[in-house]
């Protein structure tokens, strides 16, 4: 069965929205792009909520000539919304009807595991119902010091408990925590 691995950049106060707006890290070795671009080799499809769609489409659908940008614009995307028409993203199917049902169903399908960007109601039901596998935070060494409760990872909701499987720390301060979902 596939994987669900969530991938999401938080600040030290649990800020999770906007990270383009946030200040950049100098001193990086590259390193997050090759874990960030393998990570995604790793997959076969992209799951988003609206938002998450709303921000990545945009900017990735422009880019290309490098292996990231590649990958993302030619792999299956799927979408989790209610009013999202008419996707212009190549490769995007719009999940309008019982999300848990079809992400249950795109699990069992066969193929390489799939990669969910952002942290918010999506993430939530897919910790409910046992479909999140694992989540990668990416750890930025910062306070935002602004925000509202859309902004932070912070939700109520039941408890989900993880096991710590991998750290890597990067030469900018960013830490990459990897917790599997304990069952």
């Amino acid at each position: 069965m596939r994987r669900i691995i969530n991938s999401t950049y938080i600040t030290l106060d649990g800020a999770i929205e906007n990270p383009q707006d946030w200040p950049g890290l100098g001193g990086t070795d590259g390193k997050s792009g090759v874990i960030q671009t393998e990570l995604l080799r790793s997959c076969d499809a992209v799951l988003m909520g609206r938002h998450t769609y709303d921000g990545f489409a945009p900017v990735w659908m422009t880019r290309s000539g490098d292996e990231y940008s590649d990958q993302i614009n030619t792999m299956e995307k799927y979408v989790v919304s209610s009013t999202l028409p008419d996707p212009e993203w190549r490769n995007t199917t719009v999940i309008t009807g019982d999300p848990i049902a079809e992400i249950r169903r795109l699990k069992a399908k066969p193929g390489r595991d799939i990669v969910q960007y952002g942290f918010g109601r999506l993430s939530y039901a897919l910790m409910e119902h046992g479909l999140l596998d694992e989540l990668r935070l990416w750890i930025h060494p910062f306070f935002v010091g602004r925000g509202g409760p859309e902004d932070l990872l912070y939700r109520q909701s039941g408890l989900a408990m993880f096991d710590l499987v991998g750290t890597t720390a990067l030469t900018n301060g960013i830490v990459v925590l990897s917790y599997k979902f304990a069952r």
